[in-house]
């Protein structure tokens, strides 16, 4: 039976999906917290949010994650960072789900990805779970109700948790999949209630479609100075560098904190939400981020809350350090109405330096730039993938190789012909550790990374003496009001400087390693400005 909004035209059996049970389109979120209540997928808490558990999966999938080798992609598409799956596979994966379907309710929602409207992807994704739906609508943006009249996907995302895929039968690895299938404008999602494959799944698309048109797909939050767009920053990493709590500055407007494209009209957001860490959030720290955990219809997901009073405890990681909020974009007070900014005036490489060896803010020429969006070099944070217990240092191009389907070159060419076009500073900002490595030093200081930051956007800290990295070869500031001057220069926190040469020659001889992959696709310039 049908229930909601939608185009009649173009319902889930018109697309050939049939015999299923209850089918719910397009409910708003009051529908959907109450139906997943009814449901018992998960707990009312305060303020009617929604406590949901996700199980096993506390995080993504990677290694589950599937491009289908069609002939149309399969001369595009960066096989040694994505695993092919054969499209008789995939076909026999579609037909085992379809069936696996029939008789149980499923959830649609209709939406966009994109808040530019001349370059938006029209989404439909179809949820097993209520709370899955609820989420997605946070992510995405919601068309008003009357477009849904006429709303027709371009693509389908179908993601059924209680579906076990069969490796031998169906192309995979495990009992987890993840298919992307570009000629059928399908993606499959199985065996994982974790939610951050719904929107991960998008992102890959548009990684995939938008570069095509000149439009640089970027892992990366966003904002720019109140009332001025032209005044863009962007801020690139990897969850768990920063992007959500940096992005989120309340003297800045804020465009989005995840995903956003560059095209030649400016900036703009892929999403209409956010999905936050909260572990360790704090009210004094994070006020706006820490009031959407007591907001009607945000999704708290994989918390440890107490049983009566359904308080959240913000330091208790034992169901996973990945523990997280999702929200829509309005919830936050600075929030962009239209979430569009203007060509990036500074740009941000977050990363997280698990070495202590990186000063926390070094100015990077066009080429610098080049070289450490390639390298994309961070530390994976405990809980983001699974099996990863503590920062794990690792070298993520693009600051988001599990998304990136083309080759790397593809991306780091646009971010360089668009810099070169519009002019850009550009900055690598370290968010992780100080005074030694990690587990002797500690994590950098949120006030001084913001401190450094608001100088670079104010344009302050160009007015700042520089030095020379002896390692690396960036620009860094010898001193800035309001941080310590010994913070600036790693080696100087370092109770062993002998420990910190060793340490820092061979993160060095880590990045020259790692880059090697990428000299038979790079300019001399970017060639030139190589560590090691």
């Amino acid at each position: 039976m049908t229930h909601g909004r939608v185009n009649p035209t173009c319902t889930l059996e018109t697309q050939g999906i049939k015999g299923l049970g209850n089918v719910y389109y397009n409910d708003l979120e009051p529908a959907l917290v109450e139906t997943a209540l009814k449901h018992d997928e998960g707990t009312l808490g305060q303020g009617g949010t929604l406590l949901v558990t996700t199980g096993k999966h506390t995080g993504r999938s990677p290694k589950d994650k599937f491009v289908v080798q069609s002939d149309s992609v399969k001369d595009g598409i960066w096989w040694e960072n994505n695993a092919p799956m054969q499209e008789d596979k995939f076909d026999v994966l579609y037909a085992d789900m379809l069936e696996h379907m029939k008789g149980r309710d499923y959830f649609v929602q209709d939406l966009y990805a994109g808040a530019d409207a001349s370059q938006r992807l029209d989404v439909r994704m179809v949820t097993e779970l209520a709370w899955h739906a609820l989420f997605i609508r946070h992510m995405l943006r919601r068309p008003d109700r009357d477009e849904l009249e006429d709303f027709l996907p371009e693509f389908t995302v179908i993601n059924c948790p209680t579906f076990k895929a069969d490796p031998k039968r169906h192309g995979c690895r495990s009992e987890t999949v993840i298919a992307m299938n570009f000629d059928q404008k399908l993606i499959l999602i199985g065996g994982s209630e974790y939610a951050g494959e719904n929107k991960k799944s998008v992102f890959s698309l548009l990684n995939y479609l938008l570069p095509a048109k000149g439009i640089m797909p970027m892992h990366c939050s966003a904002n720019h100075a109140p009332g001025n767009p032209v005044d863009t920053a962007i801020f690139f990493g990897l969850s768990g560098t920063g992007k959500t709590t940096l992005s989120a500055d309340p003297s800045r407007t804020l465009i989005g904190d995840d995903e956003h494209g560059w095209s030649d009209r400016g900036t703009f957001n892929f999403e209409g939400g956010c999905y936050a860490k909260t572990i360790n959030l704090s009210a004094d720290a994070e006020p706006e981020i820490f009031e959407t955990t007591r907001t009607f219809g945000t999704v708290i997901e994989n918390m440890v809350f107490d049983p009566e009073t359904k308080e959240l405890d913000f330091k208790d990681d034992s169901l996973t350090a990945n523990m997280r909020c999702a929200y829509p974009l309005h919830y936050i007070s600075n929030a962009s109405k239209s979430a569009l900014g203007g060509h990036p005036k500074n740009i941000i490489m977050l990363t997280c330096d698990a070495f202590g060896v990186l000063p926390p803010i070094s100015r990077l020429t066009p080429a610098q730039a080049m070289y450490h969006f390639l390298s994309g070099f961070t530390s994976k944070v405990a809980g983001t993938e699974r099996g990863v217990t503590e920062p794990e240092p690792t070298f993520s191009t693009c600051f988001g190789a599990p998304f990136m389907p083309r080759r790397p070159e593809i991306y780091g060419n646009l971010l360089r012909e668009k810099i070169a076009k519009h002019g850009a500073t550009c900055w690598l900002v370290n968010t992780g550790w100080t005074g030694g490595a990690y587990g002797t030093g500690s994590r950098m200081p949120i006030k001084a990374t913001r401190t450094l930051l608001t100088a670079a956007l104010d344009g302050s800290l160009e007015k700042a003496r520089f030095r020379k990295d002896e390692n690396f070869g960036f620009d860094v500031p010898v001193s800035v009001d309001g941080v310590a001057d010994i913070l600036l220069d790693p080696r100087r926190t370092w109770g062993d400087s002998e420990a910190y040469d060793l340490q820092a020659a061979k993160l060095v001889s880590m990045f020259s390693d790692n880059f090697t992959q990428y000299l038979d696709y790079i300019d001399d310039d970017v060639r030139s400005a190589a560590i090691g």
